[in-house]
């Protein structure tokens, strides 16, 4: 499938910053799956920085902004060539191992009910065991806008039994490592749901992985694996560590952010 990207966030300053600092994630990542033919991120008033690949495979690039800055914009706009992998990853060159991906965080730690959650998925081999637990995260935490914020935790949105994208992200990679399988958490696009209806902003799942297969992704907000209909972006330990944009702004005055994401299917 051939998606056109047109992926816009504004960073307003109730009062001047003095200088704006960044690093982006906003480069899809090269393997099997997806080919750029046309990806360009700028930076309003932008001075690009030191551009390298991390570990994990992904392109970092750095931004700054010198003030006084009461309003930046990254913009990213892009054509891609995505294929349906059945959500294998593959091709994709990285030098961090899978087991760096037990290690647990603030948002993935788990406690007692996502415990519970974890040895309930009933998978008889290592992949099958990977969908289950995706189900049953699925099954566990309904799709709900607006419930929970960007600290929410995956305690919290279990508990809550609502929550979106992260935290389903979130919760799979806390009960996979329950049952000792490395997860991460992947940011990028998506084109539509599983309904077919569009999808108006950027997107979150995780990567388990599986032994003699590699990283296999999987989506409990949508019951799927990713597709042809998704462009992945990074990876991280969490929703911040994967975060497509992070930054700051040097001064003390309140950021306010607004994003707009327009994914479209373009002609052959």
């Amino acid at each position: 499938m051939r998606l056109t990207v047109d992926h816009v966030t504004r960073y307003l300053y109730d009062r001047p910053a003095r200088s704006v600092v960044q690093s982006h994630r906003l480069q899809p990542s090269v393997f099997a799956g997806q080919t750029v033919t046309a990806w360009e991120a700028t930076v309003s008033g932008g001075l690009r920085g030191a551009t390298f690949r991390d570990g994990a495979g992904d392109l970092v690039q750095g931004w700054t902004v010198a003030g006084p800055v009461s309003e930046a914009s990254v913009r990213v706009t892009g054509t891609i060539e995505t294929a349906d992998r059945t959500g294998v990853l593959k091709g994709h060159k990285e030098q961090v191992a899978p087991d760096c991906y037990l290690r647990a965080t603030h948002p993935t730690r788990d406690d007692a009910a996502l415990a519970a959650l974890a040895h309930s998925a009933a998978g008889t081999d290592p992949l099958a065991l990977a969908h289950d637990l995706s189900a049953v995260v699925a099954g566990a935490i309904a799709y709900r806008p607006g419930v929970t914020h960007a600290h929410t935790t995956a305690a919290e949105a279990l508990a809550l039994g609502e929550g979106v994208c992260q935290d389903h992200a979130h919760a799979l990679i806390a009960v996979a490592r329950v049952r000792g399988v490395p997860g991460r958490y992947v940011s990028g696009y998506l084109f539509s749901d599983a309904d077919g209806q569009a999808h108006e902003a950027a997107h979150a799942w995780a990567e388990l992985y599986i032994a003699g297969l590699g990283w296999v992704g999987f989506d409990p907000a949508n019951q799927c694996c990713p597709d042809d209909r998704y462009i992945r972006l990074g990876s991280g330990f969490d929703a911040q560590d994967a975060a497509p944009i992070r930054g700051i702004a040097r001064g003390a005055g309140r950021e306010d952010m607004d994003v707009t994401v327009a994914i479209q299917q373009a002609s052959q």
